[in-house]
């Protein structure tokens, strides 16, 4: 069933190509119509377009619909094009000509936009939501381990000291600039588009603002040529979004294959959190790091994929657009995973003890010895140049002990002001909001 089938029928050939995956796609967005179709109706009967018996009996059913999604018991049927047609189709065979009144006064452009825009607002919730207890556990080792030193490096070269408390830290607060971005894509998701029907508005005398309001959107996209437009810039930004976090996750994952490598030794795992060879009985193999460094350097592409995608597309619609959906939708539910994952092995981490006592990591304290001399009142040059001859004739002599004091250094990790940081972000999402206007439309 096509909702814009006239009297012929597509070739088959163009109709298998054109459709694609479209209605697996879909299956992500069927709670998320239903919601659409619930604030759209409502509407529909405030302005004279449905009598108040009409979508009464609209809602009764949608939200049977809409439960039953969730349930997991809905399906698309073979015959039916997507999931706007669905739906329809369903009403119309319960309530008859009711069914087919809740598509005035939008096109499937402006139902498939707010859909995505659920969608991905609701997706942006949960992944902030995942974020929090690894945020949480990266402070809490942070601080389990502030006292724990290892080389620091730059160039891969032997640098200064550093310590777990501050590799911990540092990817705590790599996150709250990653929600930050997070928060950015949220406001542009959370506009609402519908309304805009096919891209050009509509005649009938709608109330954008109350379905607004019942669908728990901050604001509207008022220009409607706009509304179609911020569609592929919406998920090349939230992309970019999902990218950062994953920049994080794919480095943290690059830095434990490299501490868990023997060259290294600085942590291990338990032996059920790695994984053995078939050949060298040793093995014990960090697959869980590098799968999550390669899934979040895949979803690290992401943005560029969309931006292509959309290259030179003028205003309006255009099919091209629905493939977005094949490279985004199931990129949260990856990044999901592997922030599980990685929350799963840093619980289990045991840190290495007493790792710069080992001489190979003299060199590490070059700097603390520099630093030593100049606070005895030699100039820094002088103080470089003297140490820097120390080690070229074998003379240097150093100490492990080192005393950091300035604002986010070894002795002073400040992880409470970065969790200050991160609950200020999170506040601003305003779920709490978003969550009670749904509540009231499926109840």
């Amino acid at each position: 069933m096509k909702l814009w089938q006239k009297n012929k029928a597509s070739l088959k050939e163009v109709e298998h190509f054109t459709v694609g995956n479209d209605r697996e796609m879909d299956l992500y967005l069927a709670a998320f119509d239903v919601l659409g179709s619930l604030a759209h109706t409502t509407m529909l009967e405030s302005v004279g377009l449905l009598t108040k018996e009409e979508l009464i009996v609209l809602k009764e059913e949608l939200q049977n619909i809409y439960h039953q999604i969730k349930r997991g018991d809905f399906t698309l049927q073979d015959d039916v094009e997507d999931i706007h047609s669905q739906v329809e189709l369903l009403l119309t065979k319960k309530l008859g000509d009711v069914g087919k009144k809740i598509h005035s006064a939008r096109s499937r452009n402006d139902q498939v936009l707010v859909d995505i825009k659920l969608f991905l607002r609701n997706e942006l919730e949960e992944l902030v939501n995942e974020i929090q207890p690894f945020f949480q556990l990266l402070i809490q080792q942070s601080e389990k381990y502030k006292n724990a030193l290892l080389p620091g490096y730059t160039h891969l070269q032997l640098a200064m000291p550093s310590s777990f408390g501050l590799w911990f830290g540092a990817y705590a607060e790599s996150l709250v600039d990653d929600v930050i971005t997070l928060q950015s894509a949220y406001k542009i998701v959370n506009k609402n588009p519908l309304g805009s029907a096919a891209g050009y508005g509509s005649s009938f005398p709608i109330n954008r603002k109350l379905t607004t309001q019942l669908l728990g959107f901050e604001e509207l996209n008022y220009n409607v040529v706009y509304a179609q437009m911020g569609r592929g810039k919406t998920e090349r930004i939230t992309a970019q979004a999902l990218a950062n976090v994953a920049d994080t996750l794919a480095k943290l994952s690059m830095d434990m294959c490299l501490y868990l490598n023997q060259n290294f030794d600085f942590v291990s795992f338990p032996t059920e959190l790695t994984t053995g060879s078939s050949i060298m009985p040793h093995k014990k193999n960090p697959d869980v790091f590098e799968l999550i460094r390669s899934k979040c350097n895949a979803i690290k592409a992401l943005p560029n994929e969309i931006m292509m995608m959309t290259t030179n597309l003028p205003s309006g619609y255009h099919r091209d657009l629905q493939l977005l959906k094949e490279h985004l939708f199931p990129a949260f539910q990856t990044l999901k995973d592997c922030l599980q994952m990685a929350t799963l092995m840093l619980s289990n981490i045991s840190v290495k003890e007493n790792i710069l006592t080992d001489d190979k990591y003299k060199y590490a304290f070059s700097v603390e010895e520099v630093n030593k001399l100049v606070l005895q009142g030699m100039p820094f040059r002088d103080a470089y140049k003297k140490v820097g001859l120390d080690i070229e004739s074998g003379k240097f002599a150093y100490t492990t002990t080192i005393l950091h004091t300035h604002e986010g250094s070894i002795g002073n990790l400040c992880n409470d002001k970065i969790e200050i940081a991160m609950h200020h972000i999170i506040a601003l999402f305003q779920f709490e909001k978003v969550n009670i206007a749904i509540e009231n439309l499926i109840h």
